[in-house]
């Protein structure tokens, strides 16, 4: 009973919260405030206590401009861990547009849409990510291109990384940076989850969103870690399939010492 209360809550204050920011955001995209990226973060911050994702960080994020954090995905929450921590915009699969109630979340966190099947318009999509890269804002890229059970990494799919390359373009410094950034679910109610009770804040494809999201929720205080690795300097000379494969060696490396406790 105090569970299901607890989901209906939370269901409350994310919707209360959203309705009031909602409008101002919507403004604030159409004039072109800065206030559009520090919206989406209070968003986060907020909704990631309501929802009872204590967030811990290691590392640091990286300062410098043109920024693309390459992390490992898992989870719907790993939207709210990662945009709580700072102002940031995503990259997500087009299929998320249409999502009830994520879908508004997303163009509202403005997000950048792409067909990772579509090979035809990989040019195009890069484009659109380095032109975001080129006015300041930090970009993640879920660079597995699909969800895992939350205990190791998957391969990097590398096209995308594409996008670092373009964006050097308008880099007065030369360079792109781009950070791995690992995120690791650790304890629900002070217990450490293990490698078995992981997927229960994991959320691999071929499981239900809706009772996922419930029992998520219902568990009150999930642990989630941010791991931030050293920041690459994308250049002129920078292969884009090394570049990929280094910040996916990066990021095993990072989830494997937070899960172990080595952080």
């Amino acid at each position: 009973m105090i569970a299901s209360a607890r989901v209906v809550f939370v269901a409350v204050a994310l919707v209360t919260m959203t309705l009031i920011l909602w409008p101002l955001q919507a403004l604030a995209m159409r004039r072109g405030w800065p206030i559009q990226r520090k919206l989406p973060h209070l968003w986060h911050r907020v909704a990631r206590r309501v929802a009872g994702l204590r967030v811990h960080v290691t590392g640091t994020p990286a300062a410098g401009r043109p920024l693309l954090l390459a992390s490992n995905h898992q989870s719907w929450s790993d939207i709210m861990v990662l945009g709580g921590v700072m102002p940031l915009s995503f990259i997500a699969k087009a299929e998320v547009r249409d999502w009830p109630a994520f879908g508004l979340l997303a163009k509202l966190q403005r997000t950048v849409f792409v067909e990772r099947e579509a090979r035809g318009r990989t040019g195009k999509q890069a484009s659109e990510i380095a032109k975001r890269l080129s006015e300041g804002d930090a970009m993640v890229l879920f660079a597995e291109g699909t969800t895992s059970d939350g205990n190791e990494v998957l391969t990097f799919r590398t096209a995308l990384f594409g996008a670092a390359q373009l964006a050097l373009r308008d880099s007065t410094s030369g360079s792109v940076l781009v950070q791995p950034v690992a995120v690791a679910y650790t304890h629900a109610n002070g217990l450490p989850l293990g490698r078995y009770f992981r997927p229960l804040a994991a959320w691999p494809g071929d499981v239900t969103l809706g009772p996922h999201l419930t029992a998520f929720l219902k568990e009150g205080a999930i642990d989630a870690t941010v791991a931030f690795g050293e920041p690459i300097a994308f250049t002129g000379t920078s292969d884009r399939k090394a570049m990929a494969r280094s910040a996916e060696e990066s990021v095993r490396r990072l989830l494997a010492d937070t899960l172990a406790g080595r952080s």
